[in-house]
C-alpha cells in the first residue's frame, strides 16, 4: 500500500512516500524568507505548499491514483483523544476558519484533502496524533487556581511511535505496558503512559524542565515581578520564555553539542548541562509517581537523545526506577504512515471529528 505523508514546519515541507512500512523516497522542501514574506498569514501559504508537493510527487513520478491514502500531520484542533482520524470538510473548515492558534502544522490536512478531490478516485485522508491530545486524569488538570487549567499540549506523535516501537521489543501491546516516554528537542515533553493513554503531560510550552531554548517552570512569584517591572512587553517576556530561554538564556547557543564544546573550558557551561539533565530526570521521576511506580519502561527520544554524554546524566539519577530505551531523533513521518497503515489494514477503526458544542 502506498501512503503520501505531508508534515508542514515553519520554513519546510516534509514529504515522504511509504510502500507499506518501507519509507521509499523523502524530501524536505525548503520555503525561503522571501518566499514566506510574501504572506501575511501562514493560512495564506496553502497554495504555494501545495505546489511544491504537486512538483515533489511530477518528479518523482508518482501519480496521484496510484496513492492507496494521504496521511497528514494533525494541526491544532480542540483537545481530542490519540489516534487515526478521517480529514473530511467539518475538519478543512475548522482548520481553515477556526483554530484559535495559527501553526504550520494546521496547512497539513487542509492540503492533504485539496491533493485528494484533485485525483480521479477517492484517496482518504487522515491525521494521527495531532498536538492537542488529551488524555489527561481529572486530579492532573487542577492547578492550583480556578481561572487556570493545566493543558495537554505535547510532542505526542513521535511518543507513541516509540512507545509502540519499545512495547514490540518487550513482546507486548503498548496498550498493555505502562511507560514513561521524554522527548528531549527544542521543547521538552515527559508523559506517563498507562496502559497505551497519556495520562498527564506537562506542556512543553509553560512546565516541565528546561530545554536549549525554553524556560521551563518557573518561580511564579518572580514572573510576576518580572512582568510588571516595566523592562519588558508581553511579547518580549514571551520570547524570553520560548526561544531564548534554557541554553540559550545561559549560554548563548540552543545546540547541545555547542554546549558542551563550550563545557570543555568552561565548567559553568558544564553546570548548566547538568540542571538540565537534573530538571529531565526530575520531571521523569514525577511521571514514574502519575504511574504509581509500575514502570515497565523509560523511554528517552528526540534530538538530545544523540548525545551518550546527556543522556548517560539523565541515566545516573533514574536507573533504578525502571529499564532505560533511548530511541533517538523522530519517527514522525513513519508515525504517520503507519497510523494510515493500521488504519487500511483493519488494525485500527478510524475516529471521526466534529467540533463539540
Amino acid at each position: 500500500m502506498k501512503v503520501l505523508v505531508i508534515n508542514p514546519g515553519a520554513t519546510s515541507t516534509k514529504v515522504a512516500l511509504f510502500e507499506d512500512k518501507m519509507k521509499k523516497i523523502q524530501e524536505n522542501l525548503t520555503h525561503s524568507v522571501e518566499e514566506l514574506e510574501r504572506y501575511k498569514t501562514i493560512m495564506e501559504q496553502r497554495e504555494m505548499r501545495e505546489r511544491a508537493v504537486l512538483e515533489f510527487l511530477t518528479k518523482n513520478n508518482i501519480s496521484l491514483e496510484e496513492l492507496d491514502a494521504i496521511a497528514a500531520r494533525g494541526g491544532i484542533l480542540p483537545p481530542v483523544e490519540s489516534g487515526t482520524y478521517i480529514v473530511d470538510e467539518y475538519m478543512v473548515d475548522y482548520l481553515m476558519n477556526k483554530t484559535k492558534v495559527q501553526h504550520a502544522s494546521n496547512l497539513a490536512a487542509i492540503i492533504a484533502y485539496e491533493l485528494s478531490k484533485k485525483a480521479s478516485k477517492p484517496i482518504p485522508v487522515f491525521i494521527t496524533d495531532p498536538v492537542s491530545v488529551d488524555e489527561m486524569i481529572p486530579e492532573a488538570r487542577l492547578s492550583g487556581i480556578r481561572d487556570i487549567e493545566r493543558r495537554s499540549l505535547s510532542h505526542i506523535l513521535n511518543m507513541r511511535i516509540v512507545g509502540m516501537r519499545i512495547a514490540e521489543e518487550l513482546g507486548k501491546r503498548f496498550d498493555e505496558t505502562n511507560m514513561v516516554i521524554a522527548h528531549l528537542g527544542s521543547g521538552i515533553s515527559v508523559a506517563p503512559f498507562e496502559k497505551g493513554r497519556m495520562i498527564d503531560v506537562n506542556n512543553a510550552n509553560d512546565e516541565g524542565p528546561f530545554s536549549v531554548e525554553r524556560t521551563g517552570e518557573l518561580p511564579v512569584g518572580d514572573v510576576v515581578k518580572l512582568a510588571y517591572s516595566g523592562k519588558y512587553t508581553k511579547d518580549e517576556l514571551k520570547k524570553m520564555f520560548v526561544g531564548k530561554g534554557g541554553l540559550v538564556a545561559y549560554l548563548g547557543t540552543n545546540d547541545l553539542r555547542e554546549a558542551f564544546k563550550m563545557a570543555e573550558n568552561d565548567p559553568k557551561a558544564l553546570e548548566v548541562i547538568e540542571a538540565m539533565a537534573y530538571q529531565i530526570a526530575q520531571e521523569i521521576g514525577a511521571m514514574c509517581v502519575a504511574l504509581k511506580g509500575k514502570v515497565d519502561a523509560i523511554v528517552l527520544t528526540g534530538g538530545m537523545a544523540h548525545s551518550e554524554r546527556f543522556v548517560n546524566m539523565i541515566k545516573s539519577y533514574v536507573y533504578k526506577f525502571a529499564p532505560i530505551f533511548v530511541v533517538p531523533g523522530e519517527m514522525e513521518m513513519e508515525a504517520l504512515a503507519y497510523g494510515a497503515l493500521r488504519v487500511l489494514t483493519g488494525e485500527e477503526k478510524p475516529k471521526v471529528w466534529r467540533e463539540q458544542p
